[in-house]
């Protein structure tokens, strides 16, 4: 084990380094719109309803049997809550640690607060014309709260000239994103969201795309206005990330990584970034870390992709090992070690 004595030799080599995700503020902290005729009560079961699926990135988990109990009673994990001054919204505080512990005891897998930063390119389409939305912009807010709600980092685009000309509504109904990469460097974002959206008849609809790492997704939504439009958009998006970050139950395993080009800007990413996965370091020599992490292989993968990691094979090994009949064989490598590089 090399850890005491490298990781000195580590921090000499530290180089500027940015990672794009952060941990996202406020993760067990609800804000639940009142709705006339609906008892305080009924109001904190349906902001636990809404921390669950933050937690989780599954829209039926609320409904698991499992979960009645806690559900009748979510007072057990609330830490404090009150309305805003206007009387709009009810803020409910749930402590981390119990509301973790109870929903895990359910059955439930979770996803940590760091998540992909997503840079959200949205158009209105109207009679006269589209509008981007932009950082400065009304409408803004109505989309970061709908971010927020759903327990999503989002980042909106100034919305100047050059911008307005590239996202079009070709442009992000492109399944290809074309037109879009550029623009979107400037904002060092892990994910692009593109919507366009529209009012027809006294009803909302929005057409959304979103490419992460190498892969892409896209769906339709519809409600009865822009906010609950905004939502829909954004639990939308939860569930397909959380399928990246969220191990189905089973699915981890114990898992070797071995991770290559680190420095100690690297390193303090990394280790903010696997906490949530349990991972412990096991050794560093030069620039390279060895890591035990229970996961499952794809969610290792997202949440290093966040880095900008690459997986990379194995090297082969040079060493030989005895055989049972005396003989040496070429050393195996691990059937759970996974290599990366940045």
């Amino acid at each position: 084990m090399f850890l005491r004595a490298s990781l000195p030799a580590l921090f000499l080599s530290f180089a500027s380094f940015c990672a794009l995700a952060e941990p996202l503020a406020h993760l067990h902290q609800v804000r639940e719109p009142a709705v006339e005729g609906v008892a305080r009560d009924a109001m904190l079961t349906r902001a636990l309803d809404s921390l669950i699926v933050r937690l989780s990135g599954k829209a039926d988990a609320p409904q698991a049997p499992a979960l009645a109990e806690l559900r009748a009673a979510p007072e057990k994990i609330i830490s404090q809550f009150g309305f805003e001054a206007d009387g709009s919204a009810l803020v409910v505080e749930f402590d981390p640690a119990s509301s973790e512990r109870a929903l895990r005891q359910a059955g439930l897998a979770l996803w940590g607060n760091n998540r992909p930063l997503i840079l959200a390119w949205w158009l209105e389409e109207e009679l006269g014309g589209s509008t981007l939305v932009g950082d400065g912009q009304s409408t803004a807010e109505t989309l970061r709260r709908a971010a927020q709600h759903r327990g999503l980092p989002l980042r909106l685009p100034l919305a100047d000239l050059n911008e307005q000309l590239a996202a079009t509504s070709e442009a992000l109904s492109s399944a290809e994103f074309d037109g879009l990469a550029e623009v979107s460097e400037r904002y060092a974002a892990d994910v692009l969201l593109a919507v366009v959206s529209a009012e027809q008849d006294g009803k909302w609809q929005a057409q959304w795309r979103i490419r992460f790492l190498d892969q892409t997704a896209q769906g339709k939504v519809s409600a009865a206005d822009r906010e609950q439009l905004a939502d829909a958009v954004m639990l939308a998006v939860l569930q397909r990330l959380a399928e990246h970050f969220v191990a189905p139950p089973g699915a981890a395993s114990d898992l070797e990584v071995w991770i290559e080009g680190a420095n100690l800007a690297r390193y303090a990413d990394l280790e903010r970034l696997l906490d949530a996965l349990g991972a412990r370091l096991v050794s560093v020599e030069g620039d390279r870390l060895v890591y035990a992490v229970k996961a499952s292989p794809d969610q290792l993968r997202a949440q290093l992709g966040l880095l900008q990691l690459q997986e990379v094979d194995a090297p082969a090994p040079s060493a030989e090992q005895p055989a049972a009949d005396g003989t040496t064989a070429p050393a195996q490598i691990p059937a759970n070690r996974l290599w990366f590089r940045w």
